[in-house]
């Protein structure tokens, strides 16, 4: 039995040739140039030795090189490993030697970076795009190593090379919000599944749907939800490299995008910019995924451009679908919906390390996951593979209930619970509360080190414009706040922000939060809490 994902792109090709699969400004390319263009790299990079179970590394932004070089590695039976776009020379370099990667391809605009960590590791370097500075001397070398030009000379590999369904097809890396990243393998059929089955179920995507791609390509959101569930569909990826909310509102306008998927900060973004310009794309849904969106954000979302949104939740390790709302059920704002086709999510006792042990519903624990799309385990990880795959369950690390109809709320990650006077506070029930205060644009909850208490409840907000920041406002959200949740629950404190760390997929970084606020607190001379309203025994 042989399975691959390049024929998501292959079979497209054959179906629809002439449909256009990908717009990059002004430019436009069907399926059958794709697919072509693909197989033409891949004919270079066999040429240089790679092949079936060798790992490429893919430093590239979200352009056309990024499909290209992604289904040209997979065409040859070889693994991609995407590599975050904003990382640095060393934490590239280790991404290179955790994986043993035979090649790293880089986009001209990376290699400072991608450069150094390729010298550093000696990982053979190929780049796509012009590189500055390229002159005499320098000029031959660079052109010898330029995929992409070596490619329009070469003759396309005649066909993929087929591979068995529980090969390894990517190696996505994690976050590393604990440690060093650890480098996720997902197999052919892990994402040809995943694909597949939420094709159909939630994203509802068909031949005719155009999608703005404005996720980056090297995130499994982006690559796998965004552009294999287009192009198995055999629709339009129109693709955005850096997302901010007037251009991508043009965008969608004038490219006639049907399909909207985002993280919460684009979301908001998105709302901004349509309070200054009344057009409004005619899209048929959006899905929201990678965070938590708060429910007056997807209210807002749905009254302003007329489309339900969807929230789901999944994870690199699950190739990344978990659970969606669904058009099938009635969607509950709040929640992350029921479980796709095939995957079974239940939740489990978190302090129980060596078992599972299930709970029933309504009751919190951790979130466990069991189906097609869970990983084949960390790359070179065994004792981290047998932590996180127990019994046969995915352990998530993921806060969550379940209700009788089998709907999943996500509450929050496990280390991202503040432990306040011995009660466990969730941020995430904090945010929804304060995405309805008028002035809040955005907020972010985090934990912080109190002598007493153990920890505080921090609220770190971004204002809507046009509202000024300081301590009256503070001392007015912590009043507000207090009014609608427990008194163990509402922030005592009030940082303002102009705007959040975020990490690949837009998650707000808590922790960089945390460590920012908590070095202001032991800087010497520091100002007064914006908002230090602790009354005694609250």
């Amino acid at each position: 039995m042989t399975l691959s994902v390049a024929a998501i792109l292959a079979e497209s090709a054959l179906r629809r040739p002439d449909h256009p699969a990908l717009v990059s400004g002004t430019r436009r390319t069907t399926y059958r140039e794709l697919w072509d263009g693909a197989r033409r790299y891949a004919a270079v990079l066999r040429a240089r030795g790679v092949g079936p179970d060798d790992k490429v590394a893919l430093l590239l932004p979200s352009t056309p090189h990024f499909p290209l070089a992604y289904f040209g590695v997979l065409a040859l039976g070889a693994v991609a490993v995407p590599v975050h776009a904003l990382l640095r020379a060393d934490e590239i370099a280790y991404v290179l030697r955790d994986s043993g990667a035979v090649a790293l391809i880089c986009a001209a605009p990376l290699l400072a970076e991608g450069g150094r960590a390729a010298a550093a590791v000696g990982t053979p370097l190929l780049t796509v795009m012009e590189e500055e500075g390229t002159e005499d001397g320098e000029g031959a070398g660079a052109a010898a190593r330029r995929l992409d030009v070596l490619a329009a000379r070469s003759a396309p590999i005649d066909r993929l090379v087929p591979r068995d369904p529980g090969d390894v097809a990517l190696v996505l890396y994690t976050s590393g919000t604990t440690g060093r990243p650890k480098g996720a393998l997902l197999t052919h059929l892990n994402v040809v599944m995943n694909v597949d089955t939420t094709m159909l179920s939630p994203f509802d995507f068909t031949e005719q749907d155009v999608l703005l791609g404005c996720l980056p390509l090297f995130h499994t959101f982006g690559q796998i939800c965004g552009m294999n569930t287009c192009f198995r569909a055999g629709a339009t990826l129109v693709l955005m490299p850096r997302f901010d909310g007037p251009g991508a509102l043009d965008l969608m306008l004038r490219e006639g995008c049907t399909v909207f998927m985002g993280v919460p900060t684009m979301y908001t973004a998105l709302l901004d910019a349509a309070r200054a310009d009344p057009r409004r794309p005619a899209l048929d849904r959006a899905f929201s995924g990678g965070a938590a969106l708060p429910v007056a954000v997807l209210d807002a979302f749905r009254e302003t451009f007329g489309c339900p949104v969807l929230e789901g939740y999944g994870l690199t390790e699950t190739s990344p679908v978990v659970a969606y709302n669904q058009r099938a059920w009635p969607l509950r704002p709040g929640t992350v919906g029921r479980p796709i086709w095939g995957v079974e999510v239940e939740i489990a006792r978190a302090e129980v390390a060596d078992r599972i042990e299930l709970l029933p519903a309504g009751e919190t624990g951790e979130i466990v996951i069991r189906g097609h799309n869970v990983m084949a385990g960390y790359l070179n990880r065994p004792e981290a593979t047998a932590e996180a795959i127990v019994d046969g369950w995915f352990r998530s690390g993921d806060l969550g209930v379940k209700d009788d109809e089998g709907y999943l709320s996500v509450v929050d990650r496990k280390k991202d619970v503040v432990l306040r006077g011995g009660y466990n506070v969730y941020p995430r029930e904090v945010e929804d509360v304060l995405a309805r205060h008028p002035a809040i644009a955005q907020a972010a909850v985090v934990g912080l080190p109190h002598p007493v208490l153990g920890e505080e409840v921090c609220a770190v907000v971004r204002v809507r414009p046009g509202t000024a920041p300081g301590p009256d406002l503070g001392a007015g959200i912590v009043a507000w706040s207090r009014e609608r949740m427990a008194p163990y629950k509402y922030p005592r404190r009030v940082e303002f922000v102009d705007a959040f760390p975020l990490g690949p997929s837009g998650k707000v970084l808590k922790r960089e939060l945390v460590a920012r606020l908590s070095a202001a607190d032991q800087a010497p001379d520091q100002a007064p809490d914006q908002a230090a309203d602790r009354p005694p025994g609250g």
